[in-house]
């Protein structure tokens, strides 16, 4: 979504403000943007990556993402108000992120399975 959205805020930022205001404000809005979205890949690939996993460094890895993508609504809406979640992005993107959330903080909380395995019992 960060890649895709760079150059819409991009558009916005030319047509809502003078043109040495946007030259100012687009590069560091396209840094932030195209370095969230890269860091966001490995994110979700080391997370991928530990869910099957019951050790406790897993567990932790797991746990982390989802406490942190389930805070992420409330630490915008601190930080940024109301104002800003009119925005067509972020009104498509938090509905379905609700579900996401709750799903992913149930995974990562729930007790992990074991197979009777007890090497797997004792990860």
């Amino acid at each position: 979504m960060h890649l895709v959205a760079n150059p819409h805020i991009a558009t916005l930022i030319r047509h809502s403000a003078s043109t040495g205001a946007a030259d100012t404000l687009i590069p560091p809005m396209l840094l932030n943007h195209v370095l969230v979205g890269l860091l966001l890949l490995p994110l979700g690939y080391l997370t991928f990556y530990a869910a099957p996993h019951s050790a406790r460094w897993a567990q932790v890895i797991v746990r982390t993402t989802a406490l942190t993508v389930a805070t992420l609504p409330l630490t915008l809406l601190a930080l940024m108000g109301v104002r800003y979640f009119d925005a067509a992005a972020l009104r498509c993107r938090f509905p379905p992120g609700d579900c996401r959330v709750v799903t992913l903080l149930l995974a990562a909380f729930a007790r992990p399975s074991t197979t009777g395995s007890a090497d797997t019992a004792r990860s």
